[in-house]
């Protein structure tokens, strides 16, 4: 067995930057220099249709790259809520985006942390970075990647696309991370 595994399952719908969460992590693992799968999977719809991905992270080649259950679970929207809740591993963690998603009960087996994602990026500009808020609080809720390779990351990965969003995407996770640190509860 692995040394070093896990696991994120991330969900929402087309347009809320799901996929590009996960391949974030993917590539800030891959420079970290472990071994990684990232599976795509959306509705034929894409945007406003169903997204989620899922990602695995090891020190170890990967045998399969199927997640049924998730170290880490990323809510961005109600619906995915209802089908991906229960897949977080016991001890696990789950983040939901609040400004969408409700969720009441939570479970007592694992850490839920709850991120104004959609707030806190529109505050910054533009609702597009609402996935990057996220992933900061990801990273610094769970260990799946390190902060200043994932930063690194998005400054390589988004940083050629999107120069102009740069300082918001930068800005967008680090107040993530803040959210994490304020905000973990069981």
């Amino acid at each position: 067995m692995a040394e070093f595994f896990r696991s994120l399952l991330a969900a929402g719908f087309g347009g809320q930057g799901v996929l590009t969460l996960g391949q974030l992590v993917a590539y800030t693992a891959m420079y970290e220099g472990r071994h990684v799968t990232w599976i795509p999977s959306y509705g034929p719809e894409m945007r406003g249709g169903t997204a989620n991905c899922s990602v695995m992270v090891s020190d170890e080649e990967i045998a399969s790259p199927v997640v049924s259950r998730a170290d880490y679970v990323v809510i961005m929207n109600q619906p995915s809520l209802a089908k991906f809740e229960p897949t977080v591993k016991p001890g696990g963690i789950l983040l939901y985006n609040e400004d969408l998603v409700s969720y009441r009960n939570p479970r007592t087996d694992i850490t839920v942390v709850a991120v104004p994602a959609n707030s806190l990026a529109m505050e910054l500009g533009s609702e597009k970075v609402a996935n990057v808020v996220v992933l900061g609080a990801l990273v610094e809720a769970g260990d799946i990647v390190g902060a200043d390779a994932c930063l690194a990351t998005i400054k390589d990965k988004l940083g050629k696309k999107k120069a102009q969003m740069m300082e918001m995407n930068i800005t967008a996770f680090e107040k993530g991370r803040e959210i994490a640190r304020k905000g973990v509860s069981r």
